[in-house]
């Protein structure tokens, strides 16, 4: 209990912090140790795959974009850095932040006992999906076009990030380009952690079946592994006309959609599986899905074109 209340304690400090840092810098590494705190509370909370999630995804990879914003932000950083918003702009922000707080705690003391839960029902109907692991079942089955318009949004975000390139410069390469040194320090753990984090993204991927994890988790890992292999200089950020990049970017969404629509002619419905082949049927979904959305956040990371692919 005193552990938790600790706990509890220590991210309502680290979130005021993060929200009171004037410095960009200093803001990001808040924000990134407050998601590890949050992850550490889901894993009290008897909830891993949120904690996966959370630190996989609302930490390391959200906290890796936002430390690449930042650095161009703190260009002007030392211009805003005097500035302060209108007192009535000030005030009106933390009457909303009340107001939105009061909210959820309303909500949260005002459920009814027992609070509704269709929790008892998609157990019962568990085995049908031929999955262990009643997060997986949820996300695949029961809540499958949410799962499928998640993938879309990342597929989507990534076309707006490109559109920001100058014409010029479309189809060419992302991120700037680094040189492989032997010698240095990052290359050779890149060299020792990217197959071993492979591995680990694959079997993360593979167990989400009947074990916390799933195809966002190893998706997340991968991407990490490719993200730091191109930091490091062992490869170089793919051109995004590439034909096999493009490719490996809507496969996952359309494979997912056509087996959603398959749902109407198997099953009677949209992205409905037929009981004998419901597992293999989202074995088939996740596999594309996974290296898709590793791709999808792979390129998040490395941002617009920004260079040419002549070189």
């Amino acid at each position: 209990m005193a552990f938790d209340a600790g706990l509890a304690v220590l991210v309502l400090g680290v979130a005021s912090w993060t929200i009171a840092a004037r410095d960009t810098f200093a803001a990001v590494v808040g924000f990134v140790a407050y998601g590890l705190l949050l992850a550490l509370i889901w894993v009290r909370l008897a909830a891993p795959d949120v904690a996966l999630t959370e630190a996989a995804i609302g930490s390391g990879l959200t906290g890796g974009l936002l430390l690449g914003a930042s650095t161009p932000l703190r260009r002007t950083e030392s211009l805003a850095v005097g500035e302060k918003p209108a007192a009535a702009l000030r005030a009106a922000t933390i009457g909303l932040c009340i107001l939105v707080s009061a909210g959820l705690a309303a909500i949260i003391l005002l459920l009814p006992e027992p609070a509704p839960t269709l929790a008892a029902l998609a157990a019962a109907n568990l085995v049908a999906t031929g999955l262990g692991n009643p997060v997986t079942a949820v996300l695949m089955a029961y809540r499958a076009i949410d799962t499928l318009l998640e993938v879309v949004v990342l597929l989507l975000s990534l076309l707006g990030v490109w559109s920001l390139t100058p014409d010029h410069l479309w189809g060419s390469l992302p991120s700037p380009h680094y040189r492989a040194d032997s010698y240095e320090t990052v290359t050779f753990v890149t060299q020792l952690l990217a197959p071993i984090g492979i591995l680990v993204g694959i079997h993360i991927f593979w167990i989400g079946s009947v074990a916390p994890g799933g195809e966002f988790q190893g998706a997340t890992i991968l991407a990490a592994m490719w993200i730091l292999t191109m930091l490091s200089g062992l490869v170089d950020a793919p051109a995004v006309n590439r034909r096999w990049l493009r490719l490996l970017l809507i496969i996952g969404p359309v494979v997912f959609a056509a087996i959603g629509l398959a749902g109407f002619a198997m099953a009677g419905a949209f992205l409905a599986y037929p009981t004998n082949h419901a597992k293999l049927l989202i074995l088939i979904i996740e596999v594309p899905v996974t290296l898709s959305v590793a791709a999808m956040l792979t390129l998040l990371v490395a941002g617009p074109p920004e260079r040419s692919s002549h070189r």
